[in-house]
């Protein structure tokens, strides 16, 4: 099949891109144009690619060999693993130029009613729904057709605020003054946020108006973001998701940790949520809608189904460089899950942990099967949260597994998890909390 050298940049978004040697590079999440205030097109600079770490980088349209209906393929498995980093004059076409106001002149667009026979002369007002990119004869990629919806009058085809596809040429408004305006605001706020914590921008957030915490959310990356929601009140979580684009609300839910985007979609209407679980990678959706299962106040509801588990081969060296990884939270860290294969939960057998600071104390190359302790209790996913708390108590713990009937890992429960639900469900609201 020949490859596409005209298509939508939505029709892009969650494609799998590969390297010439078939291996998985990541999926498109957007791409990036440059957006003149002249009237030539825009010229499309390259693609937003998500690696399988969340981190999203940037991959030059020169690099795009193929763009195929389900994939798409580059001339080089080696692409620049710096994160994304937007400059002057450049925008992301999902991100911010879709939902941008614009003024349409096309003649054979219908002019607004009682307004005249076409939006020739006078031009209607609209809403960019998608833009379409095109290859030139010098291999360049520019924007050549736009998709609006009219804010007034009908379509060519009779439906009052009808969408209509028209050459990027007759779109003005399409401008990186257009693009501004409140971004530019939003810009200056976000530099002022950069260094701080999750839970510091959060409680930030709260003190603004709601159309300003909305954007501003929005503005940031969908890993951050992950993050933001899940130091923000049940309320403002569900606003904030409410408000995203559906694709946009469904990647921020796949960067969030599974037991936190469950509490947040089980705040949700059963429809809205549906929907976005309809949108979700698969695999993310299904470790969610496992969760979903359980009662929020159990050890099954507020479990995490990603600690850290290796088969009993793993050396005490892997498992430590496990710990390392950043994206753990130092509790989940505080213990090592061993089991038979396969180690995806729900695992194989259980068979024991192992505690970080045993880890510390053994040489690099012990196998974890030889220093196990399998006399450590466990929790059963039924368990109320009275239990939960008590069995912390009672063996001076951060992290605890939660083991099923039949003896296979299901997750495990860590203490900032316990503390959610302890807590009253205004904590994050209480005006004596530490800055």
């Amino acid at each position: 099949m020949a490859a596409a050298s005209k298509v939508f940049v939505a029709r892009l978004a969650g494609l799998q891109v590969y390297g010439p040697d078939g291996e998985s590079v990541g999926r498109v999440r957007d791409a990036v144009v440059v957006v003149r205030d002249s009237p030539r097109p825009p010229r499309v600079l390259g693609l937003v690619v998500e690696l399988a770490n969340r981190r999203r980088i940037f991959v030059p349209m020169l690099r795009v060999t193929g763009i195929e209906p389900g994939a798409i393929t580059l001339n080089t498995g080696s692409v620049s693993l710096r994160r994304l980093h937007m400059r002057a004059g450049e925008a992301l076409v999902l991100g911010q130029i879709v939902g941008t106001r614009v003024h349409v002149r096309d003649p054979d667009v219908p002019a607004p009613d009682g307004a005249g026979p076409s939006a020739g002369t006078q031009g209607v007002e609209a809403t960019v729904v998608d833009v379409g990119i095109e290859q030139t004869r010098t291999r360049d990629w520019v924007v050549h057709r736009v998709a609006v919806r009219l804010r007034a009058g009908r379509s060519r085809l009779g439906r009052r605020g009808g969408t209509e596809v028209v050459d990027a040429a007759s779109v003005t408004g399409f401008t990186m003054g257009a693009l501004s305006g409140a971004d530019h605001e939003v810009a200056m706020v976000m530099a002022q946020y950069e260094d701080l914590r999750a839970a510091d921008i959060a409680n930030a957030l709260r003190e603004l108006p709601a159309e300003r915490r909305l954007r501003l959310a929005a503005a940031f990356d969908d890993e951050k973001l992950a993050d933001i929601l899940q130091e923000l009140p049940d309320d403002d979580q569900s606003e904030v998701i409410g408000y995203l684009p559906l694709r946009r609300a469904a990647d921020v839910l796949e960067a969030m940790d599974p037991d936190d985007a469950a509490d947040l979609l089980g705040e949700l209407p059963v429809r809205q949520r549906e929907e976005l679980l309809a949108v979700m990678d698969p695999e993310d959706s299904g470790t969610v809608r496992t969760l979903l299962t359980y009662s929020p106040d159990t050890a099954g509801g507020m479990m995490t189904p990603e600690p850290i588990i290796v088969d009993p081969t793993t050396t005490v060296a892997e498992c430590l460089a496990r710990a390392r990884n950043p994206d753990i939270t130092p509790a989940a860290a505080s213990l090592v899950f061993v089991v038979r294969p396969p180690t995806a939960t729900p695992t194989g057998r259980y068979l024991g942990c192992v505690h970080l600071q045993r880890l510390l104390r053994e040489p690099p190359a012990e196998l974890v099967g030889g220093v196990l302790d399998n006399q450590l209790p466990h929790l059963r996913p039924e368990e109320p949260l009275s239990a939960v708390t008590r069995y912390f108590a009672a063996y001076n713990l951060v992290c605890g597994p939660v083991i099923d009937s039949e003896q296979h890992l299901l997750g495990a429960v860590t203490v900032d998890d316990v503390l959610d639900h302890l807590l009253p469900d205004d904590w994050r609201e209480e005006e004596d909390m530490p800055r």
